[in-house]
C-alpha cells in the first residue's frame, strides 16, 4: 500500500509566500528597493507597513478634529439667523450652538479627514519610492495644535485667518524645502540650544495633554473657573452661555467612557501591543455609536439624526469642498503671520530632523558619519509634502515616530512606506465612519501622546540652572499661556539673558588672546631681524 503525505495548509501557504518573495526580489521592483541587500522580503515589508499604519491611523480623526476646532473656512456668514429676528447673526453665533455653523463645521471635518489621508498617502508613497526608507509621514501633532489654537484660534477667534494660516504653512514648506535642498537644515537645527530643543518637545506634549483634557477637544475633565482660572469639570450639563456646570462635576457619562478608553490604550502601550493608540479610540467610538444612550454621538436632535444618516452609509468617498485652495497671502503684512511662520519652521526643523535621524539610527541605516542612505531625498520629500498639505487645507507634515512599529516588524525598504500609503488610500472610502469619531474618544490619545513626549525631559541638564531655568520656562509657558510660540520665545529669551555674561567674557578672552599673540609675533620679529622687520609686521 502506498501512502501519500499530505502537506499542511500552513506549509503550503509558507511555500507560496516564499515563492512570491523570491519572485519579487528577483524582479526590477525587488532590485530597485534592494530587498536582498537589506535582508528583507516583500511580505515582510507589507506586514511592516500594516503595523505602522495601525499605530498612526489615529491621526486621521485626531488631526481633523483639532483643525476643525479652528473653524476652517466657516465664518459668521454660515450661521443660521435666529428665529423671530431680522438682525444678521453676530460673531457670537460661532461660539454657541448654531445649526448653520455646525453644518459648516461638519463639512469642514469631512474635508479635513480626506485632506489628512491624501497628504499622508502621497507623502508616504513619495518617501518609499524616492528615498527607499520605511518611514511614514502625516500632519504633525503639535504643529496642528499650534495652527488651530494659536494661529487661527478656536472657531476663528485668533489673530490669523484660516486662509492666511494655510499660506504661512505653504511658505514655511517652501522655505523648508529650500533649506533642505542646499543642506542647511541640519545646521539650522544645531543652532538651537539642545536643552531648549528638548524642552520644546516636553512643552508641546503638555500642551497636547491639556488640549485633550478640555471639553470641546477631548474628554472634558478640565474647564474654566472664575476664581482659579481652571478647575475639574466633567459636567453632566453645561450652561451654553457661561460654560458653568449645571449638573455637578465628575458626572459626565462621556468623560467616564473616555477614561475607560484611556486605560485601554495605556494598558496596550504598557504591554507594547501593536496599534495601541487605535484600540482605545476604537472602543470608545463603537460604544458612542449606540443610539439612545447617554454617551451617544448621535443624539435625537436634527444634527444627531443627520449625522446618523450619513454614518449608515459606511462607505462613501467624500470630495474636498471647502478647505482646498483656501490660501490667502494678503494677510502677510501683519507681524503675527511672520512670527507664526518662524515658529512653524522652528518646530518643523526640530521635530522632523530629530525624528528622521532617530528612525535611521533605530533601523540601523546610519553610516560612520551619522548620515544614512536616502537622507537628502528624505528631507526633500518631508519638506515638499508640507506644501501639498497646505494646498489641501491641513497643517505641516512630519515623519512619524510610529514608523518604529514597522521597523520592529522587519521593514527595511521603501515598500513599507508604500504599504502605509495603500492603507491611507483605503481609508478614503470610509469617511462616514471616520466622521463619527467623538472628541471624548480622541482626547485620551492626545493625553497619551503628551505622556510619551515627556521621556526626553530626563535628558535636560537640570543640575545647571543656566540650562534648566530656560528649559522650564519653555515647557511651562506652552500649556499655561496656551501658546507654543510664547514658550519658545520666552525660553530663548531667558537662555540669552542667563548666558550673555559668559559669552561676553569668552569674547573678551578671545580678543585678549589674539592681542597677546600679535604682541608675541612683534617681539619675536624684533629680536630676530631688527626694527625693519618689526615695522613690516606692524
Amino acid at each position: 500500500m502506498t501512502s501519500t503525505k499530505r502537506t499542511a495548509p500552513w506549509h503550503r501557504l509558507s511555500e507560496a509566500e516564499a515563492a512570491v518573495n523570491r519572485a519579487v526580489a528577483a524582479s526590477r521592483v525587488g532590485k530597485y528597493f534592494k530587498l536582498d541587500a537589506r535582508k528583507s522580503s516583500f511580505t515582510k515589508e507589507l506586514r511592516a507597513g500594516a503595523a505602522t499604519f495601525l499605530t498612526m491611523a489615529y491621526i486621521i480623526s485626531v488631526n481633523a478634529a483639532i483643525l476643525t476646532d479652528s473653524g476652517g473656512p466657516c465664518t459668521v456668514q454660515d450661521c443660521t439667523p435666529l428665529a423671530n429676528s431680522t438682525a444678521a447673526p453676530g460673531p457670537e453665533c460661532t461660539v454657541g450652538p448654531n445649526p448653520g455653523y455646525e453644518q459648516c463645521l461638519a463639512s469642514t471635518k469631512s474635508d479635513l479627514i480626506v485632506a489628512t489621508a491624501v497628504a499622508a498617502m502621497a507623502a508616504s508613497f513619495a518617501m518609499g519610492l524616492f528615498a527607499n526608507l520605511p518611514l511614514a509621514l502625516a500632519p504633525g501633532m503639535g504643529a496642528n495644535a499650534y495652527f488651530a489654537y494659536n494661529m487661527v484660534g478656536f472657531h476663528g477667534s485668533g489673530p490669523i485667518t484660516y486662509g492666511t494660516a494655510l499660506a504661512a504653512v505653504m511658505l514655511e514648506g517652501i522655505v523648508f524645502f529650500a533649506l533642505s535642498a542646499v543642506g542647511l537644515r541640519s545646521k539650522l537645527a544645531r543652532m538651537i540650544p539642545r536643552n531648549i530643543r528638548l524642552a520644546s518637545a516636553v512643552g508641546i506634549g503638555l500642551f497636547l495633554a491639556f488640549t485633550g483634557l478640555q471639553a470641546h477637544q477631548g474628554v472634558g475633565l478640565v474647564g474654566a473657573s472664575p476664581s482659579t482660572l481652571v478647575t475639574l469639570t466633567a459636567c453632566s450639563e453645561v450652561d451654553p452661555t457661561t460654560g458653568a456646570c449645571l449638573g455637578g462635576t465628575m458626572r459626565s457619562p462621556t468623560f467616564w467612557l473616555g477614561a475607560v478608553g484611556f486605560l485601554i490604550t495605556a494598558t496596550c502601550l504598557a504591554r507594547d501591543v501593536k496599534g495601541s493608540m487605535i484600540y482605545g479610540i476604537l472602543f470608545v467610538t463603537v460604544v458612542s455609536w449606540i443610539r439612545g444612550t447617554s454617551v451617544t454621538v448621535f443624539p435625537d436632535t436634527p444634527a444627531g439624526n443627520a449625522g446618523f444618516s450619513y454614518f449608515k452609509k459606511v462607505v462613501d468617498f467624500h470630495m474636498i469642498k471647502g478647505t482646498a485652495g483656501q490660501l490667502n497671502f494678503g494677510g502677510f503684512r501683519h507681524g503675527n503671520v511672520w512670527l507664526a511662520l518662524l515658529t512653524l519652521l522652528y518646530v518643523d526643523v526640530l521635530d522632523t530632523t530629530g525624528t528622521l535621524y532617530s528612525m535611521a539610527e533605530y533601523g540601523g541605516f546610519t553610516d560612520e558619519a551619522a548620515g544614512f542612505e536616502g537622507e537628502y531625498r528624505a528631507f526633500l520629500v518631508d519638506a515638499g509634502s508640507t506644501v501639498l498639505s497646505a494646498g489641501l487645507g491641513s497643517s505641516t507634515m512630519t515623519t512619524y515616530i510610529e514608523s518604529t512599529a514597522g521597523i520592529r516588524e522587519g521593514g527595511r525598504t521603501g515598500l513599507t512606506a508604500i504599504a502605509v500609503a495603500a492603507c491611507f488610500l483605503a481609508s478614503l472610502f470610509f469617511s462616514p465612519l471616520l466622521m463619527s469619531v467623538p472628541p471624548w474618544a480622541v482626547g485620551p490619545s492626545l493625553v497619551l501622546v503628551g505622556a510619551m513626549m515627556m521621556r526626553v525631559a530626563r535628558e535636560i541638564e537640570w543640575g545647571d540652572m543656566k540650562e534648566g531655568v530656560p528649559a522650564f520656562v519653555t515647557m511651562a509657558l506652552m500649556p499655561l499661556s496656551f501658546s507654543i510660540a510664547n514658550g519658545i520665545i520666552a525660553g530663548l529669551g531667558v537662555y540669552v539673558a542667563l548666558h550673555w555674561y559668559d559669552w561676553a567674557r569668552q569674547g573678551c578672552s578671545k580678543v585678549r588672546d589674539a592681542l597677546d599673540e600679535r604682541r608675541n609675533q612683534v617681539a619675536a620679529a624684533a629680536s630676530e631681524v631688527g626694527p625693519a622687520a618689526v615695522q613690516g609686521v606692524v
